[in-house]
Parts: C-alpha cells; sequence; structure tokens
C-alpha cells in the first residue's frame, strides 16, 4: 500500500437515496475498496479510545466499525435509508441490545458486534443537525469530524458538503481534525477511465449530477469555504479489485457516480458501456484490477 504523508498540504455531500439492493452492493463489494484510506487517515490521526468521531455521509457503516474496533466512540450521520440499516446492522446487530435503534432518528444503543468493550455507538438518517438534535447535553464534543465518502467525480458533490461541513463544525471541540477524502489525479486512477462512460452519456444533461475529472485543489477549496484550515495531507493507494465483471459493474453503479448516465440514456446501456470499458483491466482469470490513488486532508477547526 502506498501511503504519503505531508505535514503540509501542497498547493460527502450527503448521497442520494438508493434502492436497497444498491445499498447493499455498496456494503458487500464497493465499500471495502476504501479500507486503505480509512486505515491511512485512523494511522495519521492516532484514533483510539480517546476519540469521538463524528461520520459525515456513514454510508453502511465500514468505516464507523473500524473506529469503534480502535476503541473510539462514534457517531454516523447519512441521508440514505438504505445504507444505514445496514450499518446498524454491522454496528448494532443485536435488535435486544437496550438503546438499539429501532426508528428513524432515535439514538443508538452500546455494545460491540464482536464482544469487545462496550462502547457508545450512534447511528442516525440525516445529517449534522440530527445529530445534534439527539445529542446528550452532558456527553462532551466531538473531536473527530469525517467525510470519508471521496469527493471529486461530479459538479456538485464539492458544493453538497461545504453546508454539510458548516454544520457539523459547531458539534465539534476547538482545534478538532475534519476530515475529507477525495480522488487522486486522473492519471494516477484507473478507474478514471470506466468513470469518463458517465461524462460521455451526459453530454446532454449539463447540469446536477454530470461527472468530471478530480481538480488538484478540490478537497483545499471545500475546506477553505467551510471556514476550516488545512493541516496537512497524504495519498493512499487504494486499487479496485472485483472478482469478475458482472461484480464490477455492481459495484461501480452502487457508488452513485452513473445516476446521471442512466437518467440520460438508461440502464441496460450504461451497463454494457461500463462492461466494455473495463476490458483492458480484466485479467485472464475474469477478475478485475484498477489501480487507484486517493487524496485524504486534514483540516482544523478554528
Amino acid at each position: 500500500m502506498l501511503v504519503q504523508h505531508h505535514p503540509h498540504p501542497a498547493s460527502a455531500a450527503p448521497a442520494a437515496p438508493v434502492a436497497p439492493g444498491r445499498a447493499r452492493d455498496w456494503a458487500e463489494i464497493q465499500e471495502r475498496m476504501l479500507v486503505p484510506l480509512y486505515e491511512a487517515v485512523y494511522e495519521h490521526l492516532e484514533v483510539g479510545t480517546g476519540t469521538r468521531l463524528l461520520g459525515l455521509g456513514c454510508g453502511s457503516g465500514l468505516a464507523l466499525l473500524m473506529a469503534a474496533t480502535r476503541g473510539a466512540q462514534v457517531t454516523g450521520v447519512d441521508t440514505d435509508h438504505a445504507r444505514v440499516d445496514l450499518a446498524r446492522q454491522r454496528l448494532l446487530p443485536d435488535p435486544g441490545t437496550p438503546g438499539t435503534p429501532g426508528t428513524a432518528g432515535t439514538p443508538g444503543g452500546t455494545g460491540h458486534p464482536r464482544g469487545g468493550p462496550r462502547l457508545e455507538t450512534r447511528l442516525l438518517y440525516g445529517g449534522p443537525s440530527d445529530a445534534a438534535a439527539s445529542d446528550d447535553q452532558d456527553l462532551p464534543a466531538y473531536n473527530l469530524v469525517t467525510a470519508l465518502q471521496p469527493i471529486g467525480c461530479t459538479a456538485d458533490d464539492a458544493d453538497g458538503l461545504v453546508p454539510t461541513l458548516t454544520a457539523a463544525v459547531p458539534l465539534a471541540e476547538r482545534g478538532s481534525a475534519v476530515v475529507l477524502a477525495g480522488w487522486g489525479p486522473p492519471e494516477r486512477c484507473a478507474t478514471t477511465g470506466v468513470l469518463r462512460i458517465a461524462c460521455r452519456l451526459t453530454e446532454r444533461l449539463r447540469g446536477r449530477g454530470a461527472w468530471r475529472p478530480a481538480l488538484r485543489d478540490d478537497l483545499e477549496d471545500v475546506a477553505a469555504r467551510a471556514g476550516l484550515h488545512p493541516d496537512g495531507s497524504g495519498r493512499v493507494s487504494c486499487p479496485f479489485g472485483y472478482a469478475d465483471t458482472d461484480s464490477a459493474v455492481r459495484g461501480l453503479l452502487s457508488t452513485g457516480h452513473f445516476d446521471a448516465a442512466v437518467e440520460a440514456s438508461d440502464q441496460e446501456t450504461v451497463e454494457k458501456e461500463i462492461t466494455e470499458a473495463l476490458h483492458p483491466h480484466t485479467r485472464p482469470d475474469g477478475t478485475v484490477w484498477m489501480p487507484n490513488v486517493f487524496r485524504y486532508l486534514v483540516a482544523r477547526i478554528p
């Protein structure tokens, strides 16, 4: 794994709700591709028992689970009900556990999915305001905020993340770290060639959701607009590997990057185009392998 930390930087918006089947594709196929990113961030910030983490756009909860196994207290928010439901199955698997959420917006309970230390874990539908509304006034503020769903692939994902971060800042202590993630340079991301399909198929859709290449300063721009002070960055190798082409197509569709392409054409056309674009990355044994590099930015709340 390539991990490069830079002590000084050079120079998710909430996802649209998806069907339960596609949310499961994300959880079972695609989300694990980002494990090296999660690990690098947690190592960089020494996440552990003293960490009180607020995960924005927490998805199906893999990043939160990894933080919880390090001893962190975690709260996750996401606008996608299907993904949050899967996160609850991962982090709060026993419906009989006291405090386990049963309805949207209910604070999560305690417990560890593998019988380890009892931890405070909360998973909520919505955004930072929903976390604030459910917070116990006696609980300390968060000292780490993460937005680990990589931005930089659509024209509006950065714009959508700014108000989410702005709403999260008052919930954390001054000086706390806020971590943003994004796609690396297109020339370092093999998946970029596949994502360009979305651009071609959405040429007649010049509005929301259209794909575009990641820009060098996407993360710094978002941090500045949210009033945060950059305090370091890193690059992480996150190859996308799939058992076969069908898994690759399902995984890539679960990211949401092709939603506008489906709207502009149809599901069958998009799947066919993705399959053809995967040919150069398909090995003789049928597996698919695409090396990628992702960036993360650590910023501080002033």
